[in-house]
């Protein structure tokens, strides 16, 4: 399987020498065709909000929030969702939101959520079962947004230049990624940030429509070195463990190209 690798260099490029799409069907084939019938439909996402590749698109039944009271029993089997709107790889980041999780919580969680399953399946079971389930984490956009340009002359702008920062959260999100490795994820999707100067708000707030400068260089500062640190993961584990998907470059397709798209699948992604 060919390493992930920047093929063509483009604004917020994350890519890799294997599409997003290829990869999930790859997956999704190996998910549904290598495993016990009980465990075939399983993932994990850990990230920011809600709308991300969903495991429907997949074919698989989707994942429940880790602290629904629904997720129990059977349902374990299937994945769970750890994602809390508003965090980001800092733990500063999102400060002005209340009870927000955390990724150093929501890493507690995929740990008590593998005890869980060890409980019904027994530890060998669970390994499997974590091991060759599909991983979603989406990190990045927000240490921006809520953090650095949270507000002018923000703490972190006045510690760091933008390059500086930008090389502080790589490194943290390496740890973030290496720790999900020890608890046992064994493919994991790692999306990029996407034209994040271009958000809705963004626009909003620009006197001309035009989008927020600033934050698309973060973009481009940061999705190149997350490339970067998912080779070297990849490279040390000796295996395409991790996978980057190129955020900028899907969102501008569907822009630039709408009718390649599923009609279904976009309006049901615009939910």
């Amino acid at each position: 399987m060919a390493r992930n690798t920047t093929s063509e260099r483009d604004p917020g490029a994350c890519g890799g020498s294997w599409a997003l799409e290829r990869r999930l069907l790859e997956l999704s084939s190996a998910i549904h065709g290598r495993m016990p019938v009980m465990v075939r439909h399983r993932g994990f996402r850990f990230r920011v909000g809600r709308k991300a590749v969903k495991g429907e698109y997949l074919g698989a039944e989707p994942t429940l929030p880790y602290l629904s009271p629904d997720l129990r029993g059977e349902k374990l089997l299937i994945g769970a969702n750890f994602a809390s709107a508003g965090i980001g790889i800092l733990n500063d980041t999102g400060i002005q939101f209340l009870s927000i999780i955390r990724i150093t919580r929501q890493l507690e969680f995929f740990q008590q959520h593998q005890q869980r399953l060890s409980s019904m399946v027994g530890p060998d079971q669970t390994q499997q079962i974590v091991n060759n389930a599909l991983v979603l984490i989406v990190l990045g956009g927000n240490d921006f947004v809520n953090n650095y340009y949270l507000v002018p002359y923000s703490a972190r702008s006045r510690e760091y230049s933008l390059p500086d920062f930008v090389t502080y959260l790589i490194s943290e999100y390496k740890k973030i990624l290496a720790r999900l490795y020890e608890l046992g994820a064994r493919r994991v999707i790692v999306t990029g940030t996407g034209p994040l100067g271009c958000v809705p708000s963004e626009l909003a707030r620009s006197q001309n429509g035009e989008c927020n400068p600033d934050l698309l260089q973060a973009g481009d500062l940061f999705n190149p070195q997350l490339v970067t640190i998912l080779n070297e993961l990849n490279t040390q584990y000796g295996s395409d463990v991790f996978v980057a998907a190129n955020a900028f470059k899907m969102h501008s397709d569907f822009l630039s190209n709408p009718q390649a798209f599923d009609k279904e699948l976009l309006a049901r992604h615009a939910l």
